[in-house]
């Protein structure tokens, strides 16, 4: 992705904050037309979804290493898709006005006295940012890829981006990077939503769908990249790269969140076989963006006995032959493809596939 271009000032938060405009702090309500025109609405939307609370923590942008607020990265948000300017104030003002909003229309909606009750309680627990994004976040804004996220690894967030738009369009709109943390930490800001008890004693669909890799047909099960060395019989050593386990799904697991499929074909091949033409022929629901930090945290000397290798299971209830393709891709570009066949074994139940210890290729052991 480009830089976005920031001129007259040291970060967009302080050119932003120091350009006037007549809106000031108005409500929404009180505002004139101009102000918050469906055009800035709808880019402030897109960047609620984006941008999720984090408090009054700041956010790292990956590629600048500049920090910055929240609603600064929404303001600078609304300033590249639309040219217009909106200071962070005017950003936070319009967040507690519309926060406002959709406690009172979701109260509103809500006949059942108990379940008012027990709504309005898990809403007092939310800040205004929270209520807002909570109702942009589960708007359903496109149909895209799943994204999966594994306990200790380093995330990027990938927002959701409206049809309509070009891809171009979307090259100066950066992800954050976050400090590498397990989902059970405190770190992490969980959005609160109010689920009628019935709901939620009773799952028709089993606990992985939806919260890992997989889809009715094939799920991913485990996959791990790892380094082996072995000196001698009692010298045997083995690191982990990256493993990723999903063997015992729950249903208290969060659900995977979407990305706008556009904003990663140019990581992919665009000729014949690619990204793009592999998403049109579908199913659009087997498709996984996983992003992972990989542990390179080793010393290890030029040992002829080093073995580099890839292992990775998946299960179904049916009994096919799988073809697993690995492509490795560098700035777009396909560098090298390894295919490897496995035949199903029948085991508790279901049909497993296993691929055990398949050679890394030379260009990613000294990558």
């Amino acid at each position: 992705m480009e830089r976005g271009s920031w001129s007259g000032s040291e970060s967009p938060g302080e050119d932003l904050d120091r350009l006037s405009d007549s809106g000031g702090d108005k409500t929404m309500d009180g505002d004139p037309e101009g102000v918050w025109s469906p055009d800035i609405e709808q880019s402030f939307q897109e960047a609620l979804a984006i941008y999720p609370p984090c408090g009054r923590r700041k956010i790292i942008l990956s590629d600048e290493g500049k920090m910055y607020g929240r609603n600064e990265l929404i303001a600078r948000y609304i300033k590249l898709r639309t040219g217009k300017t909106r200071t962070r104030k005017q950003v936070s003002s319009h967040i507690q006005v519309l926060a406002r909003r959709k406690s009172r229309e979701f109260q509103s909606k809500l006949k059942d006295q108990s379940a008012k009750e027990k709504a309005l309680q898990s809403i007092s627990t939310m800040s205004s940012a929270q209520i807002v994004s909570a109702t942009a976040i589960h708007s359903k804004l496109l149909p895209g890829i799943m994204r999966a996220s594994f306990p200790g690894n380093a995330q990027l967030w990938q927002g959701m981006i409206p049809g309509g738009q070009s891809s171009s369009a979307t090259e100066d709109i950066k992800p954050f990077s976050q400090q590498a943390y397990s989902v059970q930490t405190a770190g992490t800001t969980t959005i609160a939503a109010y689920e009628p008890p019935a709901a939620a004693q009773t799952h028709r669909e089993p606990a992985w769908q939806g919260r890992s890799i997989g889809t009715t047909k094939l799920r991913l099960v485990e996959f791990s990249s790892f380094l082996e060395t072995q000196r001698d019989q009692e010298a045997y050593n083995k690191h982990l790269f990256v493993h990723i386990s999903q063997s015992s799904p729950s249903y208290s697991d969060p659900l995977l969140e979407c990305v706008d499929i556009r904003q990663i074909y140019d990581k992919f091949p665009e000729k014949k076989g690619g990204l793009k033409e592999l998403f049109s022929k579908g199913p659009q629901n087997a498709f996984y963006l996983i992003k992972f930090w990989a542990d390179l945290n080793y010393n290890v000397q030029d040992d002829p006995a080093a073995f580099y290798g890839v292992t990775s299971q998946y299960e179904s209830s049916e009994n096919m032959t799988i073809t697993c393709s690995t492509k490795v891709c560098s700035f777009g570009k396909q560098v090298v493809e390894k295919v490897e066949t496995e035949y199903a074994r029948f085991e508790n139940s279901r049909f497993v596939y296993r691929i055990s210890r398949s050679p890394m290729c030379e260009y990613m052991i000294n990558f």
